[in-house]
């Protein structure tokens, strides 16, 4: 995991600010691999911490829920936000996307943290929340 620590802490409070922070993250080279980016937030939805922690071959990318899980505990995680990017141009979540996001949100209901979003970007300026799509 490839770990970055903002100077001070940015606000992710509703969709315009959490698409904004992530946004950065697939531009340039990174845009043309899938990679998927949780940013750890407290009670007031100020980001602790940002992780890269998956970066996948051939358009896909795993969601390793054990170690952002525990992650969050360490670190005292009120939710995180979750963001990665589809290469092929589709910000659609797939139905694997789905399924994993499904998974990490049981896993982290259990330790009290809430998944806040998913979301799923590609080209420049296309992103997908699951949030507002209803799949979270």
């Amino acid at each position: 995991m490839k770990v970055q620590r903002a100077e001070s802490p940015a606000m992710l409070a509703g969709h315009d600010a959490a698409r904004n922070f992530f946004s950065a993250c697939f531009i340039g080279p990174n845009a043309a691999t899938e990679m998927l980016w949780v940013a750890h937030v407290d009670d007031h939805a100020r980001c602790i911490h940002l992780g890269r922690y998956a970066e996948g071959q051939h358009g896909a990318v795993d969601l390793p829920v054990r170690e952002i899980i525990a992650d969050a505990a360490r670190l005292g995680s009120a939710g995180i936000l979750l963001a990665h990017n589809h290469p092929s141009g589709d910000p659609t979540p797939s139905p694997a996307d789905c399924r994993a996001t499904r998974t990490l949100a049981r896993a982290a209901e259990a330790i009290d943290l809430t998944v806040v979003d998913h979301m799923i970007f590609a080209n420049r300026n296309q992103c997908q929340s699951m949030r507002r799509m209803g799949l979270l």
